[in-house]
């Protein structure tokens, strides 16, 4: 039963009524011409960090670490609150759970933050378009992180959303696709009748990489983004920049871990290798979340040039399992995790400084990638 303190919260929330914290306004910069980003800043990026799967309802100590890392930006790739409900009171309760964590309200102060979602944030565990209530999830999702009225978020069929930051040549792309909205229903694996626990905890014992119960799919029709969304993504993909960071809620380059992933839909994995060497959009590395552990990975197999994905996953959430992945580059971190970006700008082509950190800031990965090698 809830307390007569959370009733209000709760009644506070689905009304609007409590002050979220914002994020610093920005200052606007000359748009580009052809197709147009969601929102474009002005200063040049040089430092962002990023995470995923944060319990609303845990101690999030994981955010002293993050501010002492001094960033510019931060971005939320999903698994923002772990809704998992049909019920938008509970939800609204749920994410004023998080807008009430210390830590959180001070992230907010401090920088820029952008949010995309995933599926316990979308509404249900791997939650895909036959989800019920995406529209009035959306409401909330768009209200909760400050969308405008006449935000497109709001309308499109999906929360896919994209920015750019800094004028050339010190442009940064974010690109943060909506892998729920559209998505077609996931293929599991056949088992031979046995249940997926059992099969699991054999393979554990076992001693050997323990994969999630999901196949691909190969169809041309099963999709994540859907059509509209693919339209509008080859069009950013033109918007001239040095660096892009392509946001994905799901891991776009292990092969292959059987959990979620872009791996499950091998159409929508290839169509957009394709699409970077259709519209030669250099410079692009992947970052990620949702799988309660930390790695990096990096995809050259008919790529148009090494495609690096960072896995930084979960702010409050761990996962002591590790499943395979053919393109792991080290080793998996088992500990709550962020990631970072750090760019330097001082050659001739940026360098990008690819990290994540855990809960005491402690550096566990690193990568130096110079986007040299990132050309089509």
């Amino acid at each position: 039963m809830l307390s007569r303190r959370q009733a209000l919260l709760l009644a506070s929330a689905a009304t609007g009524a409590i002050a979220l914290p914002r994020s610093p306004t920005a200052s606007s910069a000359a748009r580009p011409s052809g197709a147009l980003p969601d929102q474009w800043f002005s200063e040049t990026l040089t430092r962002l960090a990023f995470g995923s799967c944060a319990r609303q309802d845990q101690e999030q100590p994981i955010w002293t670490a993050i501010e002492a890392q001094d960033p510019q930006l931060f971005l939320f790739l999903g698994d923002n609150i772990y809704a998992d409900t049909r019920d938008m009171n509970v939800m609204a309760y749920q994410y004023q759970m998080l807008a009430a964590k210390p830590g959180f309200q001070r992230i907010r102060r401090r920088c820029r933050t952008l949010a995309i979602w995933d599926d316990h944030d979308f509404g249900e565990n791997d939650a895909g378009g036959d989800y019920p209530m995406k529209e009035q999830s959306r409401r909330l999702f768009c209200d909760f992180w400050g969308e405008p009225a006449d935000s497109p978020r709001r309308s499109r069929s999906g929360v896919f959303v994209s920015y750019l930051f800094g004028q050339d040549p010190r442009r940064v792309q974010v690109i943060m696709p909506d892998l729920r909205y559209n998505r077609t229903p996931l293929q599991l694996q056949d088992l031979g009748g046995r249940a997926y626990t059992d099969r699991a905890r054999e393979w554990n014992q076992m001693g050997v990489a323990v994969p999630g119960p999901y196949q691909r799919n190969p169809s041309p029709q099963a999709t994540m983004l859907g059509e509209r969304q693919w339209q509008w993504l080859e069009a950013q993909l033109r918007i001239p920049a040095q660096v892009r960071i392509f946001a994905s809620s799901l891991q776009f380059a292990a092969d292959f871990p059987g959990w979620e992933g872009w791996c499950n839909f091998a159409y929508d994995q290839q169509r957009l290798l394709h699409l970077i060497r259709k519209t030669r959009a250099n410079g692009l590395l992947c970052i990620s979340g949702d799988t309660h552990y930390a790695e990096l990975s990096r995809l050259e197999m008919n790529a148009p040039y090494p495609i690096w994905d960072l896995t930084s996953s979960g702010l409050t959430e761990v996962w002591t399992v590790k499943p395979p992945n053919a393109l792991r580059v080290g080793e998996t971190l088992h500990e709550q995790n962020f990631g970072m970006i750090q760019i330097d700008w001082s050659g001739p082509l940026p360098l990008v400084i690819a990290q994540t950190r855990d809960v005491t800031g402690r550096l566990a990965h690193e990568e130096r990638i110079d986007t040299a090698e990132l050309q089509v």
